[in-house]
């Protein structure tokens, strides 16, 4: 008997032992705040088992004033406490879906650093950018005070300088700094050069995720457009969203990534962007365009609504309209660092796989709907399996198109 009872003690503390290491686990992997809509309880549809205690929804029927936000408290089983959470009461917006092909044609603030380089002059080679700390991935801002906005500009005082010392105001990873560079005169280009390669814009292809039709303003893509040989996410100054139609699909395949291929139709804009981030690239519609956008309109959900299973994503392979796809979310990730990376997506629409392979480049941004919610976007493929990818939440794009919830 004495030792059923030890026994039973040392399964009990067993098992108590897994529900706080869980506990822990969960208390790491639950972001610390969310929005609920008014008059609706906190839950969390991938984790069925962990309960909101006590609940806020009395005050909040009492009171009726929104937005408000609430100290939540969680717990296993509603018994083992895993953290408390914010919890912002907003109504979630209604968006119109995108999916839809567009343009991108954006200028940088400023001209970005793509390589440095040795100069070959008459007494041997020189590095001149390099000798003034000059790095791959910098954005100048200006030289001796004058902005410079182009390859042309910058190219022009530099052979210009007689090589005389000029002052190079640096912009990188967000600080500002100023640094003196010495051009050296070139035996190959028989003119002055700094031995750096430079470029002040980028263009091409990505899907509208949603327009707020109220606003106008739009969010596409769902991960920053990045400089392909720094890596860095491109600064804009200016920028413009034009028509696309797209004439053909380069098919993926294991270890090489496929492509959407299209023209830009017009050169007349249908917006302009504003802001290129780490969740997307952020414009507003221009006044004919918001005329003639057409989309089904869905009510945003909220990270805590996305559930592994089945679901579907609205993109454009063939000309300009949109259709939808069926997909499945395997795996959903609140605490994802990247917040591009929140879910993993693999499609299973047989037409889809058969025409491109499953996701390619130019789709970033077609939006993934689940249970009648637009809740996220496709933004990445992985390489050695084109059919999967990941995906952002929709929540984490609409926080930085600017509108208040």
């Amino acid at each position: 008997m004495e030792k059923r009872v030890k026994r039973a003690v040392i399964a009990l503390c067993a098992g108590a032992g897994l529900l706080f290491t869980a506990a822990g686990y969960y208390g790491s992997h639950i972001p610390d705040s969310f929005y609920v809509e008014p008059g609706e309880k906190l839950e969390l549809s991938m984790y069925p088992h962990i309960e909101q205690t006590p609940s806020y929804l009395a005050a909040a029927a009492v009171n009726q004033v929104y937005p408000q936000t609430r100290q939540v408290s969680l717990s296993l089983f509603g018994v083992i406490p895993i953290k408390d959470v914010e919890v912002h009461c907003s109504q979630a917006p209604i968006l119109t879906a995108g999916g839809t092909p567009f343009g991108v044609k954006l200028l940088m603030d400023g001209v970005m650093v793509i390589r440095v380089e040795k100069v070959e002059t008459e007494d041997g080679e020189k590095q001149p950018a390099a000798d003034g700390g000059i790095q791959k991935g910098d954005i100048i801002r200006y030289i001796n005070d004058q902005s410079v906005m182009s390859n042309k500009e910058i190219q022009k005082i530099i052979d210009g300088s007689g090589g005389q010392k000029l002052k190079v105001t640096v912009n990188r990873g967000g600080n500002e700094y100023e640094t003196y560079v010495t051009p050296v005169y070139s035996k190959l280009r028989h003119g002055y050069c700094a031995g750096m390669w430079v470029r002040d814009s980028i263009a091409g292809i990505g899907t509208v995720t949603f327009v707020d039709r109220e606003s106008g303003s739009f969010a596409g893509l769902g991960h920053p457009i990045c400089d392909s040989d720094t890596g860095e996410i491109v600064p804009i100054s200016s920028g413009e969203a034009v028509p696309v139609q797209i004439s053909g699909v380069v098919k993926g395949k294991t270890g090489v990534p496929g492509e959407l291929e299209g023209y830009f139709t017009t050169e007349e804009p249908m917006g302009i962007l504003r802001e290129n981030n780490k969740c997307g690239v952020y414009g507003e519609l221009t006044s004919a365009a918001r005329t003639i956008y057409s989309g089904k309109e869905y009510k945003m959900g909220y990270k805590q609504d996305v559930h592994e299973g089945k679901a579907t994503i609205l993109t454009t392979i063939d000309g300009s309209i949109a259709k939808e796809y069926s997909i499945e979310i395997k795996q959903v990730d609140y605490s994802s660092s990247d917040s591009t990376k929140n879910m993993v997506i693999e499609i299973t629409d047989k037409e889809l796989l058969e025409k491109t392979g499953g996701i390619v480049q130019g789709m970033s941004g077609s939006p993934i709907i689940q249970d009648g919610r637009l809740i996220g976007a496709v933004t990445h493929v992985f390489v050695a399996d084109s059919s999967q990818g990941y995906g952002i939440f929709a929540e984490n794009m609409y926080d930085y198109m600017g509108a208040e919830k």
